[in-house]
């Protein structure tokens, strides 16, 4: 009871006490993929690797540049590595035509509660504004350590749309279904920003880590100035549109994707990316 009752007195002061707060945080980010293989033209070690390949790319680092206010989220730059040779019997062709990309921009601002998304679909710049997600967490009493940081735990709810992609003997099949997700956060009050990674806030302390059962994004490094304020900027270029409108467009442009490669022995991943196998 007692720790509930400090978290609140903290959330309270919270404002005036971030007042000179800045810096920035190092996310590293991991994916369960829903990609399965069951396909007798390939072998047991090339389906091994190809979901090893698939883990790999969906292990990523973010870093976050925060103040009391805003933030701005972003993949680090990564150094692009080289193509398999042609001809190679187990060679995966890798396609990424919508989000999460590494010129996406996540940009949060949390007094005016919305946001604005830089990402691209197969090359095409969108600019998301919307309006940021509302978070019904419920805090407990639960702590652990991660690194030097006192964390908490929160939780939430909610009802999300699961879209699964395998492929048997070359055919490709999709199911899409409704399941309820419970999102597990762990927060520290001693970095006093009510932020977090992606589009995660609402809590009385900076988030340090996230797991939906999915994904789980975990911060690495956290570096703090007061003095100092980051250079947090908005992104203006894009075609400007709203969630849904993006997420429409995404869900065409990934079934046109789908319908493509089905022909190519390719396959939609799920999550903004194309796989193909053979030549």
């Amino acid at each position: 009871m007692k720790t509930i009752v400090f978290i609140t007195v903290f959330f309270l002061s919270l404002v005036s006490y971030a007042q000179n707060f800045s810096g920035k945080a190092i996310y590293k980010t991991s994916r369960k993929s829903n990609f399965k293989i069951n396909n007798s033209d390939i072998s047991e070690k090339q389906a091994e690797d190809i979901q090893k390949r698939i883990q790999k790319m969906n292990q990523k680092t973010f870093t976050l540049q925060f103040d009391k206010t805003s933030s701005v989220y972003k993949e680090e730059a990564k150094i692009n590595t080289p193509k398999p040779k042609v001809g190679s019997s187990n060679r995966v062709m890798v396609m990424s035509f919508g989000g999460s990309g590494n010129g996406d921009i996540y940009y949060k601002n949390l007094q005016e509660k919305r946001f604005a998304n830089k990402t691209e679909i197969m090359g095409k710049v969108f600019l998301v504004k919307d309006s940021l997600p509302k978070f019904n967490w419920k805090l407990t009493s639960e702590t652990k350590n991660i690194g030097n940081y006192l964390c908490y735990k929160a939780t939430f709810e909610d009802e999300v749309e699961n879209r699964k992609v395998s492929m048997v003997n070359g055919e490709l099949k999709e199911i899409t279904e409704k399941v309820k997700v419970i999102t597990n956060a762990w927060y520290t009050p001693q970095v006093p920003v009510s932020n977090g990674p992606r589009d995660y806030y609402g809590l009385p302390g900076l988030i340090l880590e996230i797991n939906d059962g999915t994904n789980t994004i975990v911060c690495t490094e956290i570096t703090i100035d007061s003095s100092e304020k980051n250079t947090i900027k908005e992104p203006i270029k894009g075609k400007v549109v709203s969630q849904k409108e993006y997420q429409e467009i995404n869900r065409k442009k990934s079934k046109e994707m789908l319908e493509r490669f089905k022909s190519r022995k390719g396959v939609d991943m799920g999550n903004g990316t194309t796989i193909k196998m053979g030549g």
